[in-house]
């Protein structure tokens, strides 16, 4: 791969790197927040088991989104260092360059479209609501 397409895909990559801390920050800060604090009420009476349940809810979907921010932002991470290491843009599975119009779009691919088919096949498919 070009250096100057190496450095344009470093670029990008610290770039969602970035938005993705500051986004992870904003969910951290939202989830410390409790229901009370929000609200402002802070008598020691217990408030409504609906408003318990909502505040857990929230709270549960930002550390998911939290969760999956931090996954992502590894990927990256991990992108970052196969730039340095000189592997970047080589497909994990078959070792073939991975096309550099997949790459814009997926800066943190690590397999080619025809492998990443191949290991979407072996996962099992979940369905919604069912765990």
């Amino acid at each position: 791969m070009k250096k100057s397409d190496l450095q344009k895909f470093k670029s990008l990559l610290i770039e969602k790197r970035a938005t993705m801390t500051k986004e992870i920050s904003g969910i951290s800060s939202r989830f410390d927040a409790t229901l009370k604090e929000k609200t402002g009420d802070l008598s020691s009476h217990s408030y409504h088991m609906a408003d318990q349940g909502t505040d857990a809810m929230e709270r549960e979907m930002a550390f998911a989104r939290g969760s999956k921010s931090g996954r992502f932002v590894h990927h990256i991470d991990e992108a970052l260092k196969r730039i340095e290491d000189g592997s970047y843009g080589k497909c994990f599975a078959c070792d073939k360059k991975i096309p550099n119009a997949r790459l814009e779009v997926v800066p943190h691919a690590r397999f080619c479209i025809a492998c990443k088919e191949e290991e979407e096949k072996k996962k099992p498919i979940q369905k919604k609501g069912k765990r």
